[in-house]
C-alpha cells in the first residue's frame, strides 16, 4: 500500500484531511496568515512614511482601495529613493521630510531621466546600490502614480513624469530544468548527496520536508507565498486538492498527483510522530524551531540542492515554477489551462513566458506536410 493511501486510511478522521474547503475554519486559519502578513508590512509603512515628505500619507491612503498592502509598501522603498535623489540634486538644501507638494513642480522631465540614469549606481545609507532595468521601471512607475495622482486631483499643475519613457525592457532568458534534471533535484533532496558536511548534519531532519516541498512546487506550480501560507487544513487526500490563497488575497483549489499526495502524505505522518510541534501551530511547513517556514528559508533550501544538481543554472523557486508550467504546456498544448493553474490574470502573461515553447512545436511540425508523393506512394 502506498504512503499517501496508508496515511488516508490511518488519519481518516483527522481535520487535516476531513475537511470541507469552504469551511470557516480552513478559511479563517489561512486567513489569519495572511492578515498578519499585512499588518506586519502596515507597520512596516507607518515606520517608513517616518522617512518621506508627509504628503505620501495622503497619496497611499487615496491608492488604499486598489492597491494591496505589499504594492504600497514597495511604493513606500522606491518613494524613499527618489525623494533622496531629489534632495540631492534637484532640491537642495531641504531635507526630505522638508519637501513641499507643491515642489513636485519643480521636477522636470529632464530630472526624471536624470533619476532614471542615477540608479545605474546611486548611494544610500552608506551602501552603493544598482538598479537594472526593471527595477528603473517600477521605481519610474511609482513615481508616475504619484504625481498622477495629485495632478488628477488639482493638487499640482503638471505632471512631467507622464512625458518621460519607460526604459526598454529586454526579454529575459527563461531558465528552466529539464527532465533529468528534476529527478536529479527530487533524488538529491532525498539521498543528500553532494551535500557539505554542515548541510549534512540537518539533511536528516528535513529531508522529508524538503522532498515535499520541491515535489509540490515540481508538481503544481504553485507560487512561494502560496506554500508558505499553506496550512495543514489546506490540503485534501480525498480527492487530491488544495487550497491555495492567491494573489490579491482570492482563493482558489487546485489538485496534484499521486506523485505529489506522495511526497505530502510522508511529511505529514511524520508530523503526526513529532511530538514538539505546538498543537497550535497550523502551518503546513515547519521550519526547525517548529514555526512557519519563511520565504527566505524555502528560497535557501531550493539553492541548495540545485546548486548541486545544476551548477550552471541560477535555479529559484520560481524557476519551478516555470518548469512545471514548461511541462504542461508541453504535455496540453492549451496555454489557457496553463494560465489558470499557474493564477495568472492575463493569458498574454503565459504566452510571453512559453513562447519558445510554441516555436519548438512549429519546428516540430515543419515536416509533417509532405507537397511531392514519395516514389513508393506512387506504385
Amino acid at each position: 500500500m502506498s504512503i499517501a493511501l496508508l496515511f488516508r486510511g490511518v488519519c481518516a478522521n483527522k481535520l487535516f484531511v476531513k475537511f470541507d474547503f469552504v469551511s470557516v475554519l480552513c478559511y479563517n486559519v489561512a486567513m489569519d496568515y495572511y492578515r498578519e502578513r499585512n499588518l506586519k508590512n502596515l507597520d512596516r509603512i507607518d515606520r517608513l512614511l517616518d522617512e518621506l515628505p508627509p504628503f505620501c500619507e495622503d497619496f497611499l491612503r487615496g491608492i488604499e482601495n486598489r492597491t494591496s498592502v505589499l504594492t504600497r509598501l514597495n511604493y513606500c522603498y522606491d518613494l524613499r529613493i527618489f525623494f533622496d535623489f531629489l534632495t540631492k540634486r534637484v532640491l537642495r538644501g531641504k531635507t526630505v521630510q522638508e519637501i513641499a507638494l507643491s515642489d513636485l513642480e519643480r521636477v522636470t522631465e529632464t530630472d526624471l531621466e536624470i533619476f532614471l540614469s542615477y540608479l545605474s549606481r546611486y548611494r544610500y545609507e552608506g551602501r552603493i546600490l544598482s538598479c537594472d532595468e526593471r527595477a528603473k521601471a517600477r521605481k519610474l512607475s511609482t513615481v508616475r502614480s504619484m504625481f498622477k495622482y495629485f495632478f488628477n486631483k488639482g493638487l499640482i499643475e503638471t505632471n512631467q513624469s507622464a512625458k518621460v519613457s519607460t526604459p526598454k525592457l529586454h526579454e529575459k532568458e527563461i531558465i528552466r530544468l529539464d527532465p533529468a534534471e528534476v529527478s536529479s533535484l527530487l533524488e538529491t533532496a532525498e539521498s543528500g548527496d553532494g551535500l557539505s558536511a554542515h548541510q549534512d548534519f540537518y539533511h536528516n531532519r528535513t529531508k522529508v520536508r524538503d522532498t515535499a516541498i520541491l515535489t509540490l512546487f515540481l508538481g503544481t506550480g504553485i507560487r512561494i507565498s502560496e506554500l508558505v501560507g499553506l496550512n495543514n487544513e489546506s490540503i485534501n487526500f480525498l480527492d487530491n486538492s488544495f487550497v491555495v490563497t492567491r494573489k490579491g488575497g482570492s482563493q482558489a483549489i487546485l489538485y496534484f498527483s499521486e506523485e505529489v499526495g506522495e511526497a505530502l502524505a510522508a511529511y505529514l505522518a511524520q508530523k503526526e510522530e513529532d511530538v514538539r510541534i505546538p498543537a497550535e501551530e497550523h502551518a503546513l511547513f515547519l521550519s526547525l524551531q517548529y514555526r512557519r517556514i519563511s520565504v527566505r528559508a524555502v528560497e535557501n533550501l531550493v539553492k541548495k540542492y540545485a546548486r548541486i544538481v545544476s551548477p550552471l543554472k541560477k535555479i529559484s523557486p520560481h524557476k519551478l515554477r516555470s518548469t512545471y508550467g514548461t511541462s504542461l504546456y508541453r504535455a496540453t498544448g492549451d496555454i489557457y489551462i496553463v494560465a489558470d493553474v499557474l493564477g495568472h490574470k492575463d493569458v498574454n502573461t503565459t504566452r510571453k513566458h512559453y513562447a519558445a515553447i510554441s516555436e519548438d512545436n512549429r519546428r516540430a511540425v515543419a515536416d509533417a506536410v509532405t507537397l511531392h508523393r514519395k516514389p513508393e506512394d506512387k506504385q
